[in-house]
């Protein structure tokens, strides 16, 4: 016997063959495709529990998923049956099995009959609507041929367009229109046995691949972690992302057996455009990686260029390795990129040619100078060896490019070199949110300030919800003069994270120049919270105390940094800040000379930053501008 087609509860009705659900008076519910063929499932089996298990399996046929999927889908139908979580008028849940559909089912005539009489008493329908059926005497007989009408009219309408959707696939067509994509973390199958840095990495990875094609621009890693940890669903962050198309999935590791799902959807409408599953040995992670990127760009009709192959590695080991560097590596902290470095110095014992790891071991070497108060003599040559290795074993790799831009600009202080990186980075991958924003703090700190927003709005528009790029942005704006621009780009930064003491440090810059002393003290200090060891933070709530009349207290945290710098390094730029806000000029240029000695990287801000205005006259000041090649 045939499954009815029609199924009518309370005052819904469940049209099988369209695949809608319709209240009494017409009115469609909107339902997700999976939520539907949960509801579905459920109708089908009434007053039977249906066990989690056996609905995933027959909903989720082809791909491997999570309950939290089941459990969203069962949330969406709740919620558009109007069931309260008190209500069990429709679905109950089975603690620890399942759930049961308890609604009565009325027969197929009925719910032919009802749908009929809904459509009758529709208003006005728009042209491209289905016409009402004029009902007869036997509304089970007439339902019956208006089906049957409309089946038979749906045949030839198709038929009709064969020939045309054979020329010119609508699908297709919106699959090549599509040129943004976001690729989210993956989620584990089991959320007890998860591991967070292969997540990352899997996502991090297939990211690079793609990010190989000049028709995609591949949203940053950056820019989705930190949507993915609420209960947002793929194409809400999608949307959120300002991408067209998203990739998510799952992993799991067991023992030496990898599983891995993926699903392509268009965020536009939601249409399923690809999905895969693997379940293979741990040995065989880079072919998976390999099938899904190519699946994905053939699926979106773009080319991948095969650069970033030449950049991998065949040891299973140390790209596990790498992963787990850059997992801990994003999180800044002192004690974090210590633990990243550890991680990839193993990876290179394993495979010493690996070049992305030599970017990642750059970049952390780097971070200690930016983030840590680490001396720039001590870390910055081996960001630079590192990067010049990556260089060497693939001379086109364009992140080595950034790498030796950045240490270029703020440690040689060779501006016609960092921008030849820049450059030359940007020439190899137009899509590289993090070239933009180097080459934007570049042309900022060389005084070229339209310049610099237009390419550090260019990094926004790649990486649209990075809070470091909304806090770059505001200081170049703050660079530029436009103060007021700057306090509400950070202020909406500060809204989406406060968290991050970047952000906190620049709006006390922005807020002092304004004369918000209050402010900028408040901000200067929620920064040195965050931060913990960064004395930049410090210096800048010592300037505005000064600056406000407080001298004692900026005297005092002067008094606190000198001690501290008997420990351990202070960069003698922040010294010098507070010997300006004092008025002690001399001891004032004096650290700035030990800073240009020391290759302090706060130096490259002397040409722009307000604070020194007042010493722009001085002989010893216009010197040192001259040997940074600043005047």
């Amino acid at each position: 016997m045939n499954a009815p087609e029609f199924y009518s509860f309370e005052d819904f009705h469940l049209d099988v063959l369209k695949r809608r659900l319709t209240k009494a008076q017409g009115d469609v519910v909107q339902l997700s495709p999976k939520a539907f063929d949960t509801l579905l499932y459920l109708v089908r089996n009434p007053g039977k529990v249906v066990e989690k298990e056996e609905l995933m399996r027959v909903v989720w046929a082809d791909t491997i998923v999570e309950e939290n999927n089941l459990n969203q889908s069962i949330s969406a139908i709740r919620r558009a049956l109007g069931e309260r979580p008190d209500d069990h008028r429709f679905v109950v849940t089975v603690p620890g099995r399942g759930y049961k559909f308890v609604a009565a089912i009325r027969d197929v005539a009925d719910a032919e009959a009802d749908v009929i009489d809904a459509v009758e008493k529709r208003p006005t329908e728009p042209l491209d609507a289905e016409p009402a059926t004029e009902v007869a005497e036997s509304p089970t007989k007439s339902a019956r041929t208006w089906i049957v009408g409309l089946t038979f009219l749906a045949i030839v309408a198709a038929m009709s367009v064969a020939f045309y959707v054979r020329r010119d696939d609508p699908e297709s067509s919106n699959a090549k229109s599509i040129k943004t994509l976001t690729i989210l973390p993956f989620k584990p199958l089991v959320a007890e046995n998860r591991n967070e840095a292969l997540e990352l990495g899997m996502a991090d990875t297939l990211i690079a691949k793609l990010s190989g094609s000049d028709q995609i621009a591949v949203r940053p890693l950056e820019s989705v972690r930190r949507l993915t940890s609420g209960q947002k669903d793929s194409i809400t962050i999608a949307r959120e992302l300002q991408t067209e198309a998203v990739l998510d999935g799952s992993i799991q590791t067991a023992g030496e057996r990898i599983r891995v799902s993926a699903r392509l959807f268009r965020v536009a409408d939601g249409k399923q455009l690809w999905a895969g599953q693997f379940d293979e040995n741990l040995t065989d992670i880079f072919a998976v990686q390999d099938s899904i990127s190519e699946k994905v760009a053939a699926a979106l009709h773009a080319t991948l260029q095969g650069r970033q192959k030449r950049n991998e590695t065949q040891s299973v080991e140390a790209y596990q390795l790498y992963v787990a560097g850059r997992y801990h590596a994003s999180k800044l902290t002192h004690e974090e990129i210590e633990k990243a470095i550890e991680s990839y110095d193993r990876a290179l014992a394993l495979d010493p040619n690996y070049v992305l790891v030599y970017v990642g071991l750059s970049r952390a070497y780097r971070s200690y100078s930016l983030t840590s108060d680490l001396s720039s003599v001590e870390t910055m040559p081996k960001a630079r060896a590192a990067a010049l290795r990556a260089l060497e074993l693939d001379e086109n790799e364009p992140e080595a490019h950034t790498a030796l831009g950045l240490i270029a600009f703020l440690y040689d202080w060779d501006w016609k070199l960092a921008e030849q990186h820049y450059l030359r980075a940007l020439e190899l991958d137009p899509n590289n949110s993090n070239s933009h924003a180097g080459y934007a703090h570049l042309l900022s700190n060389t005084g070229r300030h339209e310049q610099a927003l237009a390419e550090v709005r260019r990094s926004r528009e790649l990486n649209p919800l990075s809070i470091s790029r909304l806090a770059i942005e505001g200081q170049i704006l703050h660079y530029a003069g436009k103060y007021d621009e700057a306090t509400e780009q950070l202020q909406h930064a500060i809204e989406l994270d406060p968290n991050l003491w970047l952000t906190q440090l620049v709006i006390s810059r922005v807020y002092e120049q304004k004369g918000m002393h209050a402010e900028a003290i408040a901000a200067a200090e929620k920064a040195r919270d965050l931060s913990k060891v960064n004395s930049e933070a410090r210096a800048c709530a010592a300037y505005s105390m000064a600056k406000s009349g407080n001298r004692a207290e900026a005297k005092r945290i002067l008094a606190e940094l000198t001690q501290l710098s008997a420990r351990r390094y202070v960069p003698p730029y922040n010294m010098a800040l507070i010997h300006n806000a004092l008025g002690d000029t001399e001891q004032a240029l004096s650290n700035l000379e030990k800073g240009f000695v020391e290759k302090d990287v706060r130096m490259v801000f002397l040409a722009i930053d307000p604070k020194w205005d007042n010493l722009r006259t001085e002989p010893r000041f216009k010197d040192l501008l001259q040997r940074m090649k600043l005047s």
